[in-house]
C-alpha cells in the first residue's frame, strides 16, 4: 500500500512539475525540492520492508544467522538496492543542497550522460544489428529488410531520445564551462 501511494504521489508530482515548467532542464518547481522529504523516508521504508519480508520468508527454512540472512537479501536485491542508495545518497544531496559546482554533482551528470548514451541512443543500432545477427545481414542491411513501418516507429521513437540527449549534452557542456561557485562570507 506504501509503495503504490508513493507510485501515485511520484507519479502525479512528477506530471504537475513537467506541466508547470516552460523549459524542463533550466526551470525549477518547489514540489521537485520539498517531494524529498516524502522520498528520503520512503526510500528507507521500503528498504528496510524489502529486508523484512526476506527475513520472514527464510527464517523458517532453517537456522540461518541474521547476517546470513541479511547477505542473502543484498545478493537477491542488488539492483533495487542499488537504486535506493543512489538516491539517498547521490540524488538527495544533490538536490537539496544546490551542490552543482561539486565533483560528485559532476560524476552523476556523467554517468547520467553514459547511460542515457548507451540504454537510449545505441539501443536502436543494437537491435537493428541483433537482427542483423540473427538473419545474416550487415547492420546497413537491416533497414532495407525489415518492413518499412518499423522503420518509421524506430525513427519516432528514437528522435526524441535524441533530442533529449542533445539537451543533456548541453546542459553538461554549461557545467564544464562555468566557474565554480563562489562561497557566501
Amino acid at each position: 500500500m506504501v509503495s503504490s501511494v508513493q507510485a501515485v504521489l511520484a507519479t502525479g508530482s512528477g506530471i504537475i512539475i513537467i506541466r508547470s515548467c516552460s523549459h524542463v532542464i533550466t526551470d525549477r518547481h518547489w514540489l521537485a525540492r520539498e517531494y524529498v522529504w516524502f522520498l528520503i523516508p520512503y526510500m528507507i521504508y521500503d528498504s528496510y520492508a524489502m529486508y523484512l519480508c526476506e527475513w520472514y520468508r527464510t527464517r523458517d527454512q532453517s537456522s540461518k544467522h541474521t547476517l546470513t540472512i541479511f547477505r542473502n537479501f543484498l545478493s537477491k536485491n542488488r539492483l533495487m538496492i542499488t537504486h535506493h542508495a543512489v538516491i539517498l545518497f547521490v540524488l538527495v544531496p544533490v538536490a537539496q543542497l544546490k551542490q552543482q559546482h561539486t565533483l560528485l554533482y559532476k560524476v552523476n551528470g556523467i554517468l547520467t550522460l553514459t547511460t542515457f548514451f548507451l540504454c537510449r541512443i545505441l539501443l536502436f543500432p543494437f537491435m537493428y544489428w541483433s537482427y542483423g545477427q540473427q538473419q545474416g545481414l550487415s547492420l546497413l542491411q537491416v533497414p532495407f529488410h525489415i518492413p518499412f513501418y518499423c522503420n518509421v516507429a524506430n525513427a519516432f521513437l528514437i528522435a526524441p531520445q535524441i533530442y533529449w540527449f542533445s539537451l543533456l549534452c548541453k546542459k553538461a557542456a554549461r557545467l564544464f564551462d562555468a566557474p565554480p561557485a563562489k562561497k557566501d562570507g
